[in-house]
């Protein structure tokens, strides 16, 4: 199968062995990030640092400004870590080293638009913001992130693209300093906890026949008892799913809010692709990363899995830790021959991966239907499993 290592343009620009490095690995592909939410990444092997502070997100090459005219929202130029037109200059390495480069576009994720513009943002039941989670049915969101996804998607020498987050985000979010485990929620009680309560939101819930104050005072009822502890995450017996939801939320109002947001996901998923399409041309290849739970919220978007995949070219799904056999059969039912089916593991030990399985893991992965491997991350592994990994690509 093709295999291909995710990278950050900082992994490779001021290491004249990077790209090398990355292609004696046995992949034929690097999926590069062109524009990335802030974040601090370790360079164990560069030569001149070895933490980077994204703090920010932006874009990681200079922005078109003819392409912005007219835009309420606009995206956030790099600071230090990623100077001028850091993916120009990292691509441009990789390509030389033999390597085909797919830019990696994360969308609705953005903190400091959230802080700056805290209108943009998702709005829970309580009233609570989540500056990290743009809302996409918000009118200048969603034209903000389908110019954001034709911009930094076509980047000069990139051959395809990988959107990421591309649909809802939601409670679930890695931050500094996290303090909200002290109760634990259910996948049901994630989804409530997700819901927007935004104007824009609010109106949608009451084109579907529901007042969203009445909605919102529901939600909050049927927490109540999560707070108290009483729901602990699933258990023999205890309904999962949609079925959890409407145990909730009750059946007429879940299925309002289920309708609601599967609606602006699939709109902004297929705008989203058509805008890249129309910029890049025919043979451009467009993925997103994907999870076949349409109400599932994060980088790996919820999608319909039959709709999805006579949208975009393919989908990169989340693989480690045993999850290849809930991820990939609910895609594979609906590929088409030449639909990409790319299987996501991460082989960084130090993060929860397990390189010392990838042959293993991708040969079960290809038995459910992956066509091609996704390693991440080329950039933050150590040199250890670099070796590894390396050592499993031609099993």
């Amino acid at each position: 199968m093709k295999a291909s290592a995710f990278l950050y343009p900082w992994d490779v620009v001021g290491d004249p062995d990077a790209a090398r490095r990355i292609a004696d690995l046995g992949v034929q592909q690097v999926t590069l990030a062109s524009a990335y939410h802030s974040t601090r990444a370790l360079t164990p092997r560069h030569p001149r640092h070895r933490i980077v502070t994204a703090e920010h997100a932006s874009v990681l090459y200079p922005v078109d400004e003819a392409h912005w005219a007219g835009h309420e929202l606009r995206p956030y130029a790099a600071g230090a870590w990623a100077p001028g037109d850091a993916y120009g200059e990292a691509a441009a390495a990789l390509a030389e080293a033999g390597l085909e480069v797919h830019s990696w576009v994360v969308l609705a994720h953005n903190s400091r638009l959230g802080a700056e513009r805290p209108d943009t943002s998702v709005v829970n039941a309580y009233g609570d913001r989540y500056p990290w989670a743009p809302c996409i049915a918000r009118p200048a969101v969603a034209a903000y992130l389908v110019a954001l996804a034709a911009e930094a998607a076509v980047r000069p020498g990139s051959a395809g693209t990988e959107l990421e987050s591309c649909g809802w985000y939601g409670l679930a979010h890695l931050h500094a300093h996290d303090k909200i485990g002290g109760v634990g929620l259910d996948e049901a009680a994630q989804y409530l906890m997700s819901l927007c309560f935004c104007e824009v939101c609010g109106a949608g819930y009451a084109e579907l026949g529901v007042s969203p104050e009445a909605l919102a005072a529901a939600v909050r009822d049927a927490l109540r008892p999560v707070w108290a502890g009483s729901v602990a995450g699933a258990a023999e017996g205890v309904p999962s799913g949609v079925a959890a939801i409407e145990k909730l939320l009750g059946a007429e109002l879940a299925a309002v809010t289920l309708a609601w947001r599967g609606e602006v996901a699939r709109t902004l998923q297929e705008s989203a692709v058509a805008a890249v399409r129309s910029a890049a041309g025919p043979g451009f290849q467009v993925l997103l990363h994907a999870d076949p739970v349409p109400y599932h919220t994060g980088a790996n978007a919820g999608v319909d899995p039959a709709h999805i995949l006579g949208v975009a070219d393919g989908v990169v799904l989340p693989c480690t830790g045993g999850a290849a056999s809930r991820m990939l059969p609910a895609f594979a039912a609906h590929a088409a021959g030449a639909s990409v089916l790319a299987a996501n593991f991460t082989v960084v030990s130090g993060m929860g991966g397990a390189p010392g399985s990838l042959a293993r893991d991708a040969a079960l992965a290809q038995s459910l239907g992956a066509t091609e491997l996704r390693l991440y991350h080329g950039g933050l592994a150590s040199t250890v499993d670099l070796a590894t990994v390396s050592s499993a690509l031609p099993r």
